[in-house]
């Protein structure tokens, strides 16, 4: 069945800014579609059979950053409900679980025996010394539910935990966070891998400023005063910190792993960010992405448009 008025594309999402790239691709294409804001959402359970011929998860866990945190655990209810009436979800309730839960995504790429930093789960801030018994410094706690690299935090050494834990941590919404070494990165980069509809797609490094775990790709490549990058680079003001994003050609075994670690995720669009510990060349894994944000300025950093991708995988899974 075609879409159509009647049975238009659902995208359902949060951010106010991230996906205007999308809207504007739909409207370029007349493509029939409705934007469902999930922290003004609701729903009626037996009210019939939503009209959409599919749906796009676009939920963002970093939604309580602004004030949106009720609509994070209502999202795997709707999600829940929408695959039991069997409306197409793209990045449905199994991504979204993954996306929420930082533990689980360890567990994941356990399973599939691939390299993660050592971690602990807590449940309360006392926990965290204890938990750090063991693991080499530094360390970082991070909640459980994050994004954005919202509420991580460093520690150098025992004593800036401990004083910590006596009660500055906050675990976020569900009181759950990990206790994990922090990884110093080669070459002072990160690389993200993104993958759509189960194929690499492209991959980028990402340079970011010293103790930031904010690296949200759609929040870099804005040009700044005496922006001379060309090519395949860019460059954004954090403060008074460049952050550096720029193309990169990720090794073949690896784009494969990444496409096992989303294909197991139940992850359709999303990313898987890795580090190259400086001090011995090992390889880490360790951020899962159901909420992909492609990077800003596109063309120029990776040589297309993805969400002119995005659109035609989309439109071929709702006809």
């Amino acid at each position: 069945m075609a879409i159509t008025t009647q049975r238009p594309l659902a995208i359902y999402y949060e951010h106010p800014e991230w996906f205007r790239p999308l809207f504007a691709e739909l409207d370029r294409r007349g493509v029939p579609y409705e934007r469902i804001h999930a922290a003004a959402h609701t729903y009626e359970v037996g009210n019939g059979h939503p009209p959409y011929a599919l749906l796009f998860n676009r939920m963002s866990p970093s939604a309580y950053l602004r004030g949106h945190g009720h609509a994070i655990l209502y999202t795997l209810q709707y999600l829940a409900y929408l695959e039991a009436l069997g409306i197409r979800v793209v990045n449905g309730y199994r991504a979204f679980q993954t996306e929420i839960s930082k533990a689980s995504q360890l567990s994941l790429l356990a399973s599939l025996g691939l390299p993660y930093p050592r971690a602990r789960v807590i449940h309360h801030p006392r926990e965290a010394l204890d938990a750090a018994q063991g693991l080499r410094f530094p360390v970082v706690v991070k909640p459980n539910i994050g994004g954005s690299g919202a509420g991580v935090r460093r520690f150098d050494e025992p004593e800036a935990l401990a004083a910590a834990a006596g009660g500055e941590l906050d675990l976020g919404l569900d009181h759950t966070g990990l206790v994990q070494e922090f990884i110093p990165a080669e070459g002072a980069h990160i690389v993200r891998v993104e993958v759509l509809g189960g194929r690499f797609l492209y991959a980028i490094r990402v340079y970011p400023p010293e103790d930031s775990f904010n690296l949200c790709p759609a929040d870099a490549c804005t040009p700044v005063p005496g922006d001379t990058l060309v090519g395949a680079s860019c460059v954004t003001e954090l403060g008074n910190r460049g952050f550096v994003v720029e193309n990169y050609r990720a090794p073949e075994p690896i784009a494969r792993q990444v496409e096992a670690i989303l294909q197991a995720a139940g992850i359709e669009v999303g990313g898987v960010e890795y580090v190259v510990d400086a001090r011995d060349g090992q390889l880490y894994y360790y951020d899962i992405n159901a909420l992909s944000n492609f990077v800003a300025d596109a063309p120029r950093v990776v040589g297309f448009d993805p969400f002119v991708w995005l659109v035609d995988y989309l439109e071929r899974q709702a006809n």
